[in-house]
């Protein structure tokens, strides 16, 4: 990989860590009701598995191992927007940009999947 590729990578890790570690915050602040436990656990899992699963792409054996662990990652990142969308809070402004970096993702790991395959 290049240097630039290698930094790029980086910085997606870390946008994905960000955004996990956010979603936990957001999770927290939720009122407690039983349909927000069930969708906030829900949440919480498909927001840490776009990170977990962009790691394990990029220690991938081949371009079809990568290639399987892009489209999980894109697949949890559609997950994330739709438990998001169901979830009764009190922080529209939080939610609506949690949304938006959900999408912004997943259109992200959309373009790496086609430059890839």
């Amino acid at each position: 990989m290049t240097e630039i590729q290698n930094s790029k990578q980086y910085d997606l890790e870390d946008r994905t860590f960000k955004f996990a570690k956010r979603v936990r915050e957001f999770v927290k602040s939720l009122p407690k009701t039983i349909g927000n436990i069930e969708d906030g656990k829900q949440l919480i899992r498909s927001s840490g598995s776009i990170g977990a699963n962009y790691i394990e792409a990029n220690e991938s054996l081949s371009k079809k191992d990568f290639g399987m662990r892009i489209k999980i990652c894109r697949k949890e990142a559609k997950e994330s927007r739709y438990w998001l969308l169901l979830i009764s809070q009190t922080s529209e402004k939080e939610r609506q940009e949690l949304i938006q970096e959900s999408t912004e993702l997943m259109m992200i790991f959309s373009s790496i999947m086609r430059k890839s395959l």
